[in-house]
């Protein structure tokens, strides 16, 4: 079992390492790539997983990753690692016009917290953006980040929802995130984009994440709100290196995939589970309700392998990293809420 990482470059490097599956993929689509909404919380190991993939392969071209680059610390960051970095707006027609060509696109771009109140917001952002971006690359292969909330609530008893269940996500945000695979699937049928929806299911990085979320709050006795009772994860670097391997199964109409975790987690016990390794004990509030947004990844496992690394190894990581002080993004899932409203 390996170790927990000793800082964030550690980190980084063990979440953005290829395996052979990712390398055989980059090397079944030829051409440059391009990381859009690079910035966000995965966009640099998707990134770098790229660029470690593509030096294996003995290329050397950088990876275009796009943003607004707000932050002059998180571009100097992107630049330190040799990308080719490009500021823009991705909801603007003209900059997104102008946007260099690239044959293999990963769209990660959209927005999700504080929009409660904002449906316009949510609508150019997660439903105009994607349009502009799938007509600029309408020739590309792209791979574009969508959620597991586009399904409506089911039971854990289930096994959860499959890429053939009802879509039918509650709350505005949701909504959205559906219209964002709207675009691409008028993509598809106006010009013959092929694309590939990632429906994930909340991926774990020792900064944030779900596992995070509860193990804060366990950590500093505080209660752990029950009441969304069950959820799915995986390990950020197994998230991306299935994201990354849907790449080559583009297609017109899209290709979709959820990509999670095998297990349908319940939230007291992962609660639990940190009580024990903090030797602390964990509270509870709120009552289970009976269904959750829960996601079945059967299909992903079968075609890009098991995810390798364990719930064991992620909340032991986890607890690792925030005893001894680990750097976090303070940016909570709020897995717990149930309305939709964020």
């Amino acid at each position: 079992m390996q170790s927990t990482p000793q800082s964030t470059a550690e980190l980084d490097r063990l979440i953005s390492r290829p395996t052979a599956a990712v390398i055989r993929a980059v090397e079944q689509c030829p051409g440059n790539y391009a990381v859009l909404g690079a910035a966000g919380k995965m966009g640099f190991h998707v990134s770098l997983m790229l660029q470690r993939a593509l030096r294996e392969l003995g290329r050397h071209e950088p990876v275009t990753t796009i943003s607004r680059f707000g932050s002059p610390r998180v571009r100097q960051q992107f630049e330190d690692a040799d990308f080719r970095v490009v500021a823009a707006d991705l909801s603007d027609p003209k900059s997104v016009a102008s946007l260099p060509a690239a044959d293999n696109i990963f769209f990660l771009a959209g927005v999700k917290f504080g929009t409660s109140n904002q449906p316009e917001v949510l609508q150019r952002m997660n439903v105009g953006m994607p349009a502009l971006v799938a007509e600029r690359y309408q020739q590309a292969r792209i791979v574009a980040l969508s959620t597991g909330c586009v399904y409506s609530f089911t039971t854990p008893e289930s096994g959860g929802a499959t890429e053939d269940s009802e879509v039918d996500p509650p709350g505005e945000y949701a909504k959205s995130c559906r219209g964002r695979e709207a675009a691409f699937e008028a993509a598809a049928n106006a010009f013959g984009t092929r694309s590939s929806l990632i429906r994930l299911n909340y991926s774990i990085d020792l900064r944030y994440g779900v596992l995070m979320d509860i193990a804060q709050k366990v950590h500093t006795s505080q209660p752990v709100n029950v009441e969304m009772g069950y959820a799915n994860v995986i390990w950020q670097g197994d998230a991306i290196s299935h994201t990354i391997q849907s790449l080559p199964h583009a297609s017109a109409p899209p290709f979709v995939v959820n990509i999670t975790g095998a297990e349908v987690l319940r939230i007291r016990e992962i609660a639990q589970m940190f009580a024990k390794r903090f030797d602390s004990v964990a509270t509870v509030e709120g009552d289970e309700q009976a269904t959750a947004w829960l996601s079945n990844a059967a299909k992903a496992h079968a075609m890009f392998g098991a995810p390798r690394i364990s719930l064991t190894q992620m909340v032991d990581w986890t607890a690792d990293w925030l005893k001894h002080g680990g750097e976090t993004l303070g940016k909570p899932t709020h897995f717990e809420v149930r309305s939709g409203s964020y």
